[in-house]
């Protein structure tokens, strides 16, 4: 099957800038980071090879100008001729894994509770068999709901 992202840069390669453009905007959390991704985020490319990228405020803007040889490193053959940065409008980014609302773990049976008492039972250090106990029941009980622990 083929992913709908190669497709749209396909298409969109015949739009000049459009396909590295499409490259860019992919790498560029990998390549900057979570907190730079979430105050800096690149808007287009120009035909002469800028990349203009919108920061949260002009101090993101002067600070990032300072990391341009960097970033371009990261990117590799991906980097644009130039960047500049400025203030300007961001994307709505997903949420962090800390940020989204955590839903309510399933309790562990009573035998589900029993068997990882067991499991742990021989481990020496107290912290260490509690902590084992813990992950094995809501392990136990998130795989009798169907859930996965990750």
């Amino acid at each position: 099957m083929e992913r709908i992202g190669d497709a749209v840069r396909s298409e969109l390669g015949r739009f000049g800038t459009a396909r590295p453009m499409a490259d860019l905007v992919e790498l560029w959390p990998q390549v900057v980071g979570d907190t730079i991704a979430a105050n800096a985020w690149p808007a287009r490319l120009s035909r002469d090879g800028v990349l203009h990228v919108n920061t949260s405020s002009s101090a993101w803007a002067f600070e990032l100008g300072h990391l341009e040889s960097e970033i371009r490193a990261r990117l590799g053959k991906q980097a644009p001729a130039r960047f500049r940065f400025a203030p300007g409008p961001l994307p709505d980014l997903a949420p962090t894994a800390s940020e989204r609302p955590q839903e309510a773990l399933p309790e562990p049976t009573d035998e589900q509770a029993e068997l990882a008492r067991g499991w742990a039972a021989e481990i020496g250090s107290e912290e260490l068999r509690k902590t084992v106990e813990k992950a094995a029941r809501a392990s136990l009980a998130r795989a009798a709901v169907g859930r996965s622990v990750w």
